[in-house]
């Protein structure tokens, strides 16, 4: 989604009025605190009477006042992950919840397999190849915890750490982690395409790691997976509607399932976000403009084959050709976080802050000009026939 942006914004916000108290500097909130300052990204953070050993300590380096805000929504991460948009593993679904159970008498598994493989021969190519970019994206599961730990003061700085944030940086993972393990057997299953291209091109993705440019900031990084849940849930969404219509009914409830994991974390980042626009309206603000300035970066980008360096250029065409995912879509989920967020009723702000939410509120509808101007340039350039690995060299 390369596309340069411009946009403008203005209004209020109803929240709880703050409650006054004194900020820590651990990550043991446990009561509901509100901070009657602006956030500045050079403040000092007020010292810790908590004996905590260093080791066992969130970064607050570069946002040590960022950090004391999230640590007052700690005990609001806690109650998401209780009240259930977390599923613990006996709730969950699991892969095998929907592929041929290995466990039935042989021929019996032969015949399950014999037939989704016969209903996943109707899938047409360019399907097969989004499907794959979309497994592929989540194999990498690896990169982006990395990224949640490099947020300042909602970081797990042991690997275990008996947080709120650490435990739902780990059982997020541990939920997201289904999403490409169930990719890669279908696709395994179904014998349509190179699973060794696909696996190497899962280990370069990986070892070319993703940066959105969050900066370590634990306000732009919730920004940034507020806007990348949805844009996921809307993908694979998009997918399942096509697998139906080709007839993979199976393939369909996959991604089904998969685009409603998506909506539960979506739902909870974004609610993590409200609260520090309750909190820290103005900081928030700020983030919110500078990620959109910079524009979401997809979590794929550096997808990549010796043979094709402009690989995931070539996938997100194909996306896009489909209507899986669009610069229109792109625009849209702008527009439904400023309602979900309230952005135009957001009040007490900064001068600062009051310029980039006029500018936030009018983005949608300019990068909504600029994407259907984008696919009507597209249209009239269509894409030049290519050969892909990952299907054994088929030409599309």
């Amino acid at each position: 989604m390369a596309l340069s942006l411009f946009g403008a914004f203005q209004g209020t916000f109803q929240g709880p009025a703050p409650i006054q108290g004194r900020v820590t500097a651990t990550s043991r909130a446990s009561v509901p605190r509100a901070l009657d300052v602006v956030v500045a990204p050079d403040a000092k953070a007020p010292k810790t009477e908590d004996e905590v050993p260093g080791y066992m300590k969130s970064k607050r380096n570069l946002y040590p006042r960022k950090c004391d805000v999230m640590d007052q929504i700690e005990y609001f991460v806690q109650e998401q992950i209780d009240g259930g948009l977390l599923l613990d593993a006996e709730k969950a679904w699991q892969p095998t919840d929907f592929l041929p159970d290995s466990q039935k008498p042989t021929e019996e598994w032969f015949d399950e397999v014999r037939e989704m493989r016969k209903v996943a021969d109707e899938l047409p190519d360019e399907l097969l190849l989004v499907l794959i970019g979309d497994m592929i994206t989540e194999e990498a599961l690896p990169t982006y915890l990395t990224l949640l730990n490099t947020l300042e003061g909602t970081d797990d700085p042991t690997g275990a750490v008996d947080t709120a944030w650490g435990r739902w940086s780990r059982q997020w993972t541990s939920e997201e982690n289904r999403h490409g393990d169930l990719l890669n057997r279908y696709l395994y299953i179904t014998g349509r395409v190179d699973m060794r291209s696909i696996e190497q091109t899962i280990m370069r993705l990986i070892s070319s790691g993703f940066d959105p440019d969050t900066r370590s900031d634990p306000y732009r990084g919730f920004i940034y997976t507020s806007f990348q849940e949805r844009a996921t849930k809307i993908s694979h969404g998009n997918v399942g509607k096509l697998a139906a219509a080709a007839g993979d009914g199976a393939l369909a409830r996959i991604c089904a399932r998969i685009a409603g994991d998506e909506a539960r974390h979506e739902k909870a980042y974004q609610l993590f976000v409200q609260e520090v626009l309750r909190l820290d309206p103005s900081g928030a603000i700020l983030s919110y403009k500078d990620m959109m300035d910079k524009q979401i970066v997809m979590p794929a980008e550096l997808m990549n084959e010796p043979s094709n360096p402009n690989l995931y250029n070539d996938f997100s065409r194909i996306a896009t050709d489909l209507n899986v995912y669009t610069g229109v879509d792109y625009a849209e989920i702008m527009e439904h976080l400023n309602e979900f967020w309230k952005i135009g009723e957001v009040t007490g702000l900064t001068p600062e802050a009051e310029e980039a939410q006029e500018y936030l509120m009018k983005l949608p509808t300019r990068f909504n000009k600029l994407a259907l101007r984008q696919a009507k340039s597209l249209a009239k350039k269509p894409r030049a026939p290519k050969e892909w690995a990952w299907i054994n060299g088929r030409v599309i």
